[in-house]
């Protein structure tokens, strides 16, 4: 079975239900969710992310810190250097949905939809 057709075998008396709203809290943040975006292509710097994000390196450190608390991202060190990238791919899944949700809230064809027809006729 594929990973993204899996489906949710926890009910509303799951144990996880508090830790995922925490999740969900943390992500409630433009520079976050924008973090995660810039790491679906693999690891980045600081500087690198700070660059892509357009933040400072200090800011970008601040909210890696918390996502690294969360255990959305893991990191490494080179030197002087932190390297980061996804702790899994479900911060990666959980992000891309949540953009794909609010291309439903503001598009009457979101293009998450328009990108799969246009592969389905190829």
């Amino acid at each position: 079975m594929r990973e993204d057709k899996q489906s949710c075998t926890l009910d509303e008396n799951s144990p996880y239900v508090e830790y995922a709203v925490e999740i969900l809290s943390l992500l409630a943040d433009a520079t976050r969710v924008r973090i995660i975006l810039a790491l679906r292509g693999g690891e980045l710097s600081v500087n690198e992310l700070a660059e892509r994000v357009g933040k400072s390196g200090p800011a970008v450190s601040q909210h890696l810190a918390k996502l690294r608390m969360g255990r959305v991202v893991a990191c490494r060190r080179d030197g002087t250097r932190m390297y980061y990238r996804l702790a899994n791919e479900h911060a990666r899944k959980l992000v891309a949905d949540a953009v794909f949700q609010a291309e439903h809230a503001l598009e009457a064809e979101p293009a998450h939809h328009r990108a799969r027809a246009a592969g389905d006729g190829a």
